[in-house]
């Protein structure tokens, strides 16, 4: 009877553990696996998108900040305009704010936050999709809010349902964070200052801005005030619509949607160190269990207390408390008394640190949401596995990150895990899970403005056996026979660890025919290519359960590239008004000979091929920014997704995007389909499968190495081409280019690529030789520089460049890579400084390398009117590196800004 009654405590001890214990792992999933996250572009060519919503039947609705409603299509796989509001954009105004009804299924409602040019301040309106289009005449304006729009910054702006059906609106404190606030908390109270004073908003009761509303949307289209936000209803203490205040820039919210607890990132100030006025820039992610009240101005992180100043005179008073904030501000029109300040949930600075290292350095925008629940009865094979079971997803839109902060069943942090830490997520401005359980994202690009890399994408968790990677590879793939070939596999791997077979093949272009010739099993084999001809080069892995992954390359027997160099100017030499361009170039060509083209006739007698320099062509264009780092075919960070896998595929070897190579230029292909309806899909069809006679007798080899969504990116990326009405071409091997005052203002750098046309050789088409330079502008934007090492590049509205580097301090540095000296005579650097000031050395090679010139910053009590200082370096030659080093090692913190260097040509 006793071990009756043991086994039986023993099963009901077992049940109870089963039931309520906490799950990270389910018995149907094996342990998480990182690397079978993946990522997929659903979309590329977005125009600066906000906020994005997944409906229940998979589409997926997002907003760009120009007025435009879109959706994707998952059937279709692609994005149509379905609407659009008019709006402003002046001060990051625009269309901010988005998001679906919770019975969107049945009512087709859609939820805008936007400003009209017409009303100072901003509209929460629902509208109706009728026939799938946004029916303006629907709209219904449940809430506006005034704004000043005369001053930068901090509209925030973001949309979300709570499981509760209430509508909750993140807006800014819509202050300037400029000025003599010096990157703390804006306190100006002086007469003229209201719009610099975060009192009269982000801690004002009787204000919307820096606060999350909460309201109830009616089916007549109207707002309710629901129970529980922080003031009372008949608005008698304020804005009845306030859940939460005091807050800075809360642009992107989140609502859990099991525990209906309220989540934002908080973006904060710019201060680099502590200081009598208060603490340096924290970054904040909050939760709000409840209405309250959350500190600014008055605090910031963990309830770190800024001071009383009086703008007037700059004397600093006692400190704010958090138990008992005051806002005696007389730009407050609400209460006096506020709520005891809540401490942020989680909280950063620029540098490290100490609490929540995880969470790196660098710029700072926080940004939080979603919170994720696994359902193990959700069929989607590819939703996110148990691991991120009861898990905050917060990311940063500077520092192109994601990190999943797991939660206790309390809803308190229990760990933070970086998110696919090897991919690098170009500046996520919006996150959202679908009905499959797989996590939708947009992706901003790389500058705040229109980027070309800006992108909707989704993060799938995949399952079962995954297909291998082939990656082919040529090294001397063109030339004359025979022809010695290497070819690599070098990339290709299989997901699950498997071991991989190899199989090479050749196929003879244009002879369908004809059986392949295997050329090895081998997984990098040398082969010897006898007879001339285009060939198609096959490469098959396969793994152990039969899953194959194909790639191809060409090559070529019978006919060399000609070799294409600039004799001048040199790659990174610089540029400007004062002095021609000139411009030499060498060519060699094994069949055709040199740049002198004495090729000889049948008789054996020289002759002067008079069509060779108009077979020659140098291409003018000007960029924006600073030179592009990665090179003319080298992937880089900042490409769009589609360009980056055509650096990586073998596209540039028979392609160019403005000149001949083996096939048509990409603007030609551009233009010839775009637009064309089911264009695209025809173009991927011939990627995919190969295609003949379509532009030439170059046959396109096919890339079934390559999934649909990767050609899909790879044709939209080349359908985006636009052609650059700034392209100037000369001909010959030799000439003068002349740039004006105003050319040389406007661009970054210029970039001049060279290509000859050779004769080709019998049935062999002929091949273009390329080589492409940049040369540089004499002034350089600080934040541009090739390696920073401490500074920050922080946003401002007088940087020349809009970006300049801040939080500056002793013994930080920013270097300049291969700067030609032998014709630099002297260093102007763009500078300003309200903290401690100090100098600036140059020195050559590395940062304790020799001082070639010295400039004094002195303090001018501001950090955004930027001045010049010029220091004179001593004579050099040929090119280095030049280190810029910020010194002052008796006030360490808070040196000064740079704006840009320039350096100025030798005297004459």
């Amino acid at each position: 009877m006793q071990i009756t009654i043991s086994l039986r405590y023993l099963l009901i001890a077992f049940f109870c553990f089963t039931i309520f214990a906490p799950t990270r792992l389910s018995a149907e999933e094996p342990a998480f696996d990182p690397s079978r996250l993946e990522v997929t572009t659903l979309e590329i060519g977005l125009k600066q998108p906000m906020e994005l919503e997944v409906a229940s039947d998979g589409r997926i609705f997002y907003i760009e900040i120009q007025g435009q409603l879109k959706v994707y299509d998952p059937k279709t796989h692609q994005s149509t305009q379905i609407g659009e509001v008019k709006v402003t954009t002046a001060q990051e105004n625009g269309l901010i704010g988005l998001a679906l009804d919770p019975n969107f299924d049945r009512n087709g409602w859609v939820y805008l936050q936007y400003s009209p040019p017409n009303y100072e301040g901003q509209h929460v309106s629902r509208f109706t999709l009728v026939d799938g289009k946004l029916d303006n005449t629907s709209e219904k304006l449940l809430l506006k809010y005034e704004e000043q729009r005369r001053d930068c910054c901090h509209h925030a702006g973001s949309l979300e349902f709570g499981p509760d059906g209430c509508l909750y609106i993140g807006t800014g404190d819509n202050t300037n964070p400029f000025g003599d606030s010096q990157g703390y908390a804006p306190l100006d109270e002086r007469e003229g200052r209201y719009y610099f004073d975060s009192q009269a908003t982000a801690s004002n009761t009787n204000d919307h801005n820096g606060k999350v509303l909460r309201i109830r949307p009616t089916p007549e289209g109207t707002a309710e005030i629901p129970a529980g936000n922080l003031l009372p209803p008949d608005g008698s203490k304020g804005k009845p619509e306030i859940y939460v205040m005091g807050c800075r820039n809360p642009w992107r919210i989140s609502i859990d949607q099991k525990t209906g607890y309220l989540y934002w990132g908080d973006v904060g100030p710019d201060a680099g160190a502590e200081s009598p006025r208060g603490p340096r820039g924290y970054d904040e992610v909050n939760q709000a269990r409840q209405a309250g009240y959350f500190g600014w101005p008055y605090f910031i992180a963990n309830n770190l207390p800024y001071s009383h100043v009086d703008f007037k005179t700059g004397k600093v008073g006692e400190k704010f408390d958090p138990a008992a904030p005051i806002n005696e501000s007389v730009n407050n029109t609400g209460l006096r008394e506020l709520p005891p300040a809540n401490e942020a949930f989680i909280f950063y600075p620029g540098s490290g640190s100490d609490k929540f290292p995880e969470l790196g350095s660098g710029g700072r925008t926080a940004c939080a949401g979603p919170v994720y629940y696994y359902d193990a009865t959700n069929p989607s094979q590819t939703k996110f596995p148990p691991h991120f079971d009861r898990t905050l997803f917060i990311y940063e839109w500077t520092r192109h990150w994601i990190m999943a902060v797991h939660l206790t069943e309390d809803s308190q942090i229990e760990s933070i895990e970086p998110f696919m830490p090897n991919q690098r997520f170009v500046r996520p401005i919006d996150l959202q899970f679908g009905p499959d359980g797989a996590l939708y994202m947009l992706e901003y690009g790389e500058t705040w403005g229109v980027n070309d890399d800006a992108k909707l994408v989704r993060i799938d968790y995949i399952r079962g056996n995954r297909p291998p990677t082939a990656i082919a590879a040529t090294e001397n793939n063109t030339g004359r026979q025979p022809l010695p070939v290497k070819l690599s596999s070098a990339g290709s791997a299989d997901k699950d660890g498997d071991k991989l077979t190899y199989r090479w093949q050749a196929f003879r272009a244009g002879d369908v025919d004809a059986k392949p010739i295997v050329l090895s099993d081998e997984a990098n084999p040398e082969v010897v290519f006898q007879e001339p001809g285009v060939f198609n080069v096959e490469l098959k892995v396969t793994d152990p359960s039969g899953a194959e992954a194909v790639a191809s390359v060409p090559v070529i027997v019978g006919n060399a590239r000609p070799n294409v160099t600039f004799v001048s100017p040199q790659d990174g030499d610089f540029f400007d008004s004062k002095s021609k361009i000139h411009y030499q170039l060498q060519v060699n060509d094994i069949e055709d000979g040199t740049s002198d083209f004495e090729l000889a006739d049948e008789t054996g007698a020289p002759e002067i091929d008079l069509e060779a320099p108009r077979r020659t062509a140098l291409n003018l264009t000007m960029g924006s920014g600073s030179i592009p780092r990665g090179g003319a075919d080298g992937a880089s960070d900042s490409d769009p997704v589609g360009l980056r896998l055509m650096k990586k595929s073998d596209c540039f070897n028979c392609h160019a995007v403005d000149s001949v190579r083996v096939g048509p230029p990409f603007l030609k292909v551009a233009e010839k389909y775009r637009g064309q309806e089911n264009a695209l899909e025809a173009s991927m069809k011939r990627v995919r499968e190969g295609s003949t006679g379509v532009w030439g007798k170059v046959p396109m080899l096919p890339h079934g190495q390559h999934t649909q969504d990767e050609i899909r990116d790879m044709v939209s990326w080349v359908y985006s081409l636009e052609p650059n009405s700034a392209v100037r071409v000369f001909d010959g091997f030799v000439g003068d280019i002349e740039l004006t005052p105003e050319e040389v203002d406007k661009a970054g750098y210029v970039q001049l690529e060279a290509n000859y046309l050779d004769l080709g050789a019998e049935e062999i088409p002929p091949l273009v030789g390329t080589s492409k330079i940049y040369l540089r502008k004499r002034k350089v934007e600080a934040e541009a520089a090739d390696e920073i090492s401490g500074p920050q590049t922080l946003g401002g509205h007088k940087a020349s460049g809009g970006n300049f580097l801040g939080a500056i301090n002793h013994g930080n540095f920013a270097c300049f890579r291969q700067i030609p000296l032998d014709h630099v005579g002297a260093l102007t650097f763009r500078v300003t400084s309200a903290g401690s000031g100090g100098y600036i050395e140059a020195r050559l090679d590395s940062v304790d390398g020799p001082v070639i010139a010295k400039a004094k910053v002195d303090v001018n009590g501001s950090w955004e009117n930027f001045h010049d200082v010029t220091a004179k370096i001593k004579p050099q030659t040929g090119r280095h590196d030049v280190y810029v080093v910020f010194v002052n090692p008796q006030n360490r913190g808070g040196l000064m800004n740079l704006d840009s260097v320039t350096f100025q040509p030798p005297a004459e």
